[in-house]
């Protein structure tokens, strides 16, 4: 028989100000910018909150309302959204294509941006109409992707560009 252990619900803090579960810890704090309170949205193993937002007073109308359960998952769906719209909207801005038609077939033009802190850079590729790549080179990360670059680079036999 093996030996029961508490779970990692049992050891979470689940108080008034500071709530953890689900991978999200929530943090009443001071408003600094009004007399009021905010409540701060960690997500687990991250310095920095993903979500800051108003929270309500209590009845004495002086200190916040306490966390609960309820609050604490309506919190964790907020954030959570919040944060999926963040990395789409950050694959969005990295991640560029359009569409060519070729003389002779249509070609899918793709730009990955690499937001290296030591080598920024990109990454320009070609693919046919089934998905298989053709060609892909290394480019500038500023390098500007529309209809005439695509087509230029279509017109040059997908070579380097400099």
């Amino acid at each position: 028989m093996s030996e029961l252990t508490p779970s990692d619900e049992d050891t979470l803090i689940q108080e008034a100000r500071v709530w953890q579960a689900k991978g999200w810890t929530a943090r009443v704090i001071k408003n600094d910018d009004d007399d009021g309170w905010a409540v701060a949205m960690y997500k687990d193993g991250e310095a920095e909150a993903a979500l800051i937002g108003p929270w309500t007073m209590g009845r004495d109308k002086k200190n916040p309302k306490p966390l609960d359960h309820n609050a604490f998952n309506t919190l964790v769906k907020t954030a959570s959204e919040f944060v999926r719209r963040h990395e789409q909207q950050l694959h969005a801005s990295l991640n560029k294509s359009l569409m060519l038609n070729g003389d002779d077939a249509d070609y899918k033009i793709s730009l990955q941006i690499i937001p290296d802190e030591d080598d920024p850079h990109a990454y320009l590729s070609a693919f046919d109409a089934n998905g298989e790549q053709l060609a892909r080179i290394k480019v500038r990360p500023d390098f500007k992707l529309n209809q005439t670059s695509a087509l230029k680079w279509l017109q040059q036999d997908f070579a380097r560009i400099d």
